[in-house]
């Protein structure tokens, strides 16, 4: 009888692991409107008709793909998101170390799972991610929409990717979110010196599970402090029970969070 090798059988454990800690979050359609609440609907839609054109650029996780992350943006059903503009781009395929060279979707290079507050980074990888994300960052500002109003959002090291691209935006955006991902950078990185003040000002909103064994919650919990060692801040907010996953709660609360920083279009 043969035998699996050992390093085969480590890379499966290892690559399952990542796929299975994909985006899970359980969809509701929303209900259907009660008369007695039209009054309320057309208050809201009013108010929402003053809200300038908006962007909402979101990235995946490890192994995943952005058209199995696109029913995200129906669970936003306030009327203030009628002019946003989606994007769920994908991670081209490369080799991941942690995955013993595994070609898969992956924005970066990732050492090590579970990823921890001191893992290695591949910082000349990120570096090209984030040029990439900042492209597109770009075509849509110059296609009218105002920076405030440009929300990158990510899980995982999507959300790792998120925050960089963040940072190294030379404009103010309106905001970035980082779900259970990590500063894919050291503290003795080159990175930090390209951070400009506008950059500095862009609202950040970090969401992590407790029990989380993927991206340890360790490596999420010290997010808050480098970022404010640098002058940045970020609000940060953790969620008990929660894995390597995303919960509808944490999603309601980005939608409150993005309402509250679109600009109108005056």
């Amino acid at each position: 009888m043969k035998f699996m090798p050992l390093n085969l059988i480590k890379a499966i454990l290892v690559l399952l692991v990542t796929l299975t800690s994909a985006v899970f979050f359980v969809f509701q359609s929303p209900q259907t409107q009660n008369p007695s609440s039209s009054l309320s609907t057309m208050s809201s839609s009013s108010s929402s008709s003053s809200v300038g054109r908006s962007f909402v650029l979101w990235l995946h996780g490890l192994g995943d793909s952005g058209p199995a992350n696109e029913p995200i943006k129906n669970l936003f059903t306030s009327p203030q998101f009628r002019n946003t503009k989606w994007l769920f781009p994908s991670a081209p395929n490369a080799p991941v170390t942690c995955n013993y060279g595994h070609v898969m979707p992956s924005w970066f290079d990732i050492h090590e799972i579970p990823i921890t507050a001191d893992s290695p980074q591949d910082e000349s990888g990120l570096l090209k991610a984030v040029k990439n994300v900042h492209a597109t960052i770009d075509k849509e500002i110059a296609d009218g929409t105002n920076p405030n109003n440009v929300f990158i959002c990510g899980f995982s090291q999507g959300g790792a990717l998120t925050l960089a691209s963040v940072l190294l935006y030379p404009k103010t955006l309106g905001g970035g979110a980082v779900f259970s991902g990590w500063v894919p950078f050291n503290s003795s990185s080159s990175i930090i010196g390209q951070i400009t003040p506008e950059a500095k000002r862009t609202p950040l909103l970090w969401s992590h599970g407790i029990i989380d064994r993927t991206v340890l919650f360790e490596a999420g919990q010290a997010g808050p402090p480098f970022l404010e060692k640098i002058g940045v801040g970020c609000e940060f907010k953790a969620y008990p029970g929660l894995a390597h996953s995303i919960s509808n709660e944490e999603l309601r609360n980005l939608e409150s969070w993005i309402k509250t920083r679109l600009q109108s279009s005056s």
